[in-house]
């Protein structure tokens, strides 16, 4: 069945409201008839799923650590974009706040410190060399390793960007208080 303002999709047959974003129709399940709405986002679809039918037995999706970790960086991922306005990517950001921490170190080791892998820190690296934020030199001891420093426009763009790092980092938090955010983070600590 289809139905205006759904496009080529099918309405939804629960009776969900259709809501318009940017120039395509989408499916806002937070506004299912019946659902129990929580917090600043109107969802509690834990409470909601516990009445319904369940074919997977007891588990419930929005009640898994990877599921909601998952829902948690895209939240900060969206409050980091707007603190940074597009200029600084998560991953570019961190390169230079290991950087600023740490100083100069390899490649390779400075992809361990944030958490990516090869492929990754070298992409990184690359887009940090055209903006002329980081440097790059070969290492005197092995001529196999890269040697990756701030430069000092990357030192300019990691003070410059300092305060918006701690806005998003705040802002991602604020729904906690001081001691639920100091329980949260020596728990994400734990699990890493």
């Amino acid at each position: 069945m289809r139905e205006a303002g759904f496009g080529n999709r099918a309405a939804p047959r629960d009776g969900g409201t259709p809501v318009r974003r940017g120039a395509n129709t989408s499916y806002d399940c937070r506004r299912l008839p019946g659902r129990a709405t929580k917090g600043n986002d109107g969802l509690d679809t834990a409470r909601h799923l516990a009445d319904a039918p369940n074919e997977a037995g007891d588990y419930i999706l929005d009640e898994q650590v990877g599921f909601l970790l998952r829902q948690a960086q895209q939240r900060h991922a969206g409050l980091f974009s707007e603190c940074f306005g597009g200029d600084v990517t998560p991953t570019q950001w961190a390169v230079l706040a290991k950087l600023a921490e740490i100083g100069e170190c390899s490649q390779n080791l400075l992809g361990r410190y944030t958490a990516m892998d090869v492929a990754t820190i070298k992409g990184v690296v690359q887009r940090l060399l055209a903006r002329r934020l980081v440097l790059r030199r070969r290492d005197p001891d092995d001529g196999r390793q890269l040697l990756i420093s701030l430069s000092d426009e990357g030192r300019a763009a990691f003070e410059g960007h300092l305060a918006n790092a701690r806005k998003a980092s705040d802002r991602t938090l604020s729904v906690l208080d001081e001691r639920d955010r100091a329980v949260f983070l020596r728990c994400l600590r734990a699990l890493r």
